[in-house]
């Protein structure tokens, strides 16, 4: 399961390094119009409207499947085993049960934060 989550974060990861490149690559829709008047020069690689197309397409395709691996990493991140209590009462039980049966000594009680006052009683009286 996690190596499943490794690789979904993984093609997540390379689709949008890919996709911010992509976009970053094409020409906005005032470009071709400063090329229809001579000022530039509209060839390229792919010709005068392929690269248009071949671009647009490939970050269409990016996109779902960034939108894919997304919906991937949102359902694994529920699929863990729901909890009895607070996410707060967990780590201070796991990490006082072992180190008290480490030392064989009687469990130390663990101290509880004092809250600070509020309002009014926070205002130091002369």
């Amino acid at each position: 399961m996690n190596v499943i989550v490794n690789v979904v974060l993984a093609v997540q990861m390379i689709t949008a390094l890919v996709m911010i490149g992509l976009i970053l690559i094409q020409h906005g829709k005032g470009a071709d119009m400063g090329a229809a008047f001579g000022s530039g020069s509209s060839g390229s690689l792919f010709g005068a409207s392929g690269s248009a197309n071949f671009l647009s397409r490939t970050t269409a395709v990016l996109a779902a499947v960034f939108f894919a691996a997304t919906l991937a990493l949102a359902y694994f991140g529920n699929a863990r085993p729901a909890s009895s209590g607070s996410v707060l009462e967990a780590p201070a039980a796991a990490s006082s049960a072992p180190a008290s049966a480490a030392s064989g000594a009687a469990p130390v009680a663990i101290p509880v934060p004092v809250v600070p006052a509020s309002g009014a009683a926070q205002i130091p009286t002369k």
